[in-house]
């Protein structure tokens, strides 16, 4: 019986250490947050796509992104992120593309329709997530964003 009550106290202990006490998670509902996080980078704006769902609009060191808002229901309750990235008629080749992802993490790199070099990145947001988390996500994206510019040969 004590090692009941212990293990139930330590899967307690353990769920109240997924976000420190107090701390509100972010969502993909928090659309002025995100947007907020993401002009810490650099200019962003928040937009509509297409389909009526939220993207945001920025620019990291010079350089052209779009965020989408995927998994939306009703143009809300989106459950997660996709940082994307697109160079008009920069065409590295398969290989180059390959090589990439073969050594990187955290990102894919494709080439698109026209053969322009492409990289993307995805956040899941549906638990909820700190804002540090968050945080760290757009440090990572901006890593991506810089290197992958030098890598295809943008600067």
């Amino acid at each position: 019986m004590k090692l009941t009550k212990f293990w139930a106290g330590a899967g307690m202990l353990l769920a109240m250490t997924a976000a420190p006490l107090g701390e509100e998670l972010l969502t993909a509902a928090d659309t002025s947050e995100i947007l907020n996080i993401a002009q810490s980078f650099g200019s962003a704006n928040l937009l509509t796509q297409s389909n009526g769902d939220p993207q945001i609009s920025g620019k990291i060191n010079g350089i052209a992104y779009q965020v989408y808002f995927r998994n939306c229901s009703s143009n809300e309750g989106c459950e997660d992120l996709n940082f994307y990235l697109g160079f008009l008629d920069i065409k590295p080749g398969l290989e180059v593309i390959n090589t990439w992802n073969y050594n990187m993490r955290f990102s894919r790199a494709y080439l698109d329709v026209d053969e322009d070099a492409c990289v993307e990145m995805d956040v899941d947001l549906a638990p909820g997530v700190t804002e540090a988390y968050l945080q760290a996500q757009f440090e990572i994206w901006e890593r991506v964003l810089n290197q992958y510019a030098e890598y295809v040969g943008y600067r």
